[in-house]
């Protein structure tokens, strides 16, 4: 493990952490490349698949109780 070095403004500050996040969209990186768009959309459907599924549960609960029955 490297150790960080230091020193003066030459090697620190927002500068230096920049270059280790454009390390995960260039090719070298591991894993799958997919672009930031496609994780949004995604995250978006699984939210709304969420909400979805809760409220035809609250509908279909409401329709398995009598009313007056709890």
């Amino acid at each position: 493990m490297r150790r960080r070095r230091l020193g003066g403004p030459s090697s620190g500050g927002v500068g230096s952490s920049g270059g280790n996040m454009l390390r995960f969209y260039t090719d070298d990186a591991p894993g799958i490349k997919i672009s930031p768009t496609v994780v949004l959309v995604l995250s978006l459907c699984f939210i709304g698949f969420v909400t979805a599924l809760h409220v035809f549960g609250k509908l279909y609960r409401s329709k398995l109780v009598p009313p007056g029955a709890q």
